[in-house]
């Protein structure tokens, strides 16, 4: 998807659908623990780029030399280029100390989080928008990058912008980083 960003912005209506699209998640105990950052500022547009192509080098860096070759020609980015970041982020106290189903799962209300990620992910592609989702930069970075109160954190970059066209592989398979399991493999009837 990072490469097939065409450079235009999401305009305010469209951006504002797939954000009540995100926004209408569910969510443990109706929490509704997110919050959406929408960052179009190109000074903070290329200075978390500038961040994340050092983390990528470091990654890349890391890996043994033939997955670091099959590794380099991945975009693992699009921040400038798509023209739009939503920082999806986390509240955990969102809804007070009780929340009506995280009493033995507390982990649900970072699961309700990636649930509002996903909602936002189909609503902007059936509005032919193309999301990318950054996972390489530092937590620390990102919070003081766009001044996150205390006890915030940070869950998701999302490149998001209009596209040439959806690929119909994603590019990890495309590049042979690592090909999707056929659905018999993750599927298990009755006992694990």
């Amino acid at each position: 998807m990072r490469a097939e960003f065409t450079g235009d912005l999401v305009d305010d209506a469209t951006l504002l659908r797939i954000l009540d699209a995100a926004h209408r998640a569910p969510s443990v105990g109706n929490s509704q623990p997110w919050d959406f950052v929408v960052v179009r500022d190109p000074a903070t547009l290329t200075r978390f780029a500038a961040h994340v192509a050092g983390k990528r080098i470091e990654f890349r860096d890391s890996l043994p030399p033939e997955r670091a070759r099959t590794f380099e020609p991945i975009k693992i980015e699009g921040i400038t280029e798509s023209g739009t970041g939503i920082v999806v982020t986390h509240d955990d106290s969102r809804g007070g100390p009780q929340i009506l189903g995280r009493a033995t799962v507390p982990e649900t209300g970072l699961y309700s989080t990636v649930l509002a990620i996903q909602n936002l992910w189909l609503a902007a592609t059936s509005e032919g928008v193309g999301v990318g989702w950054v996972s390489f930069y530092d937590a620390p970075f990102l919070t003081d990058l766009i001044e996150l109160p205390a006890g915030i954190r940070p869950v998701a970059w999302l490149c998001v912008g209009p596209v040439r066209e959806f690929q119909q592989t994603p590019d990890l398979e495309r590049f042979g980083w690592r090909d999707r399991r056929p659905l018999g493999d993750a599927i298990h009837w009755e006992r694990y």
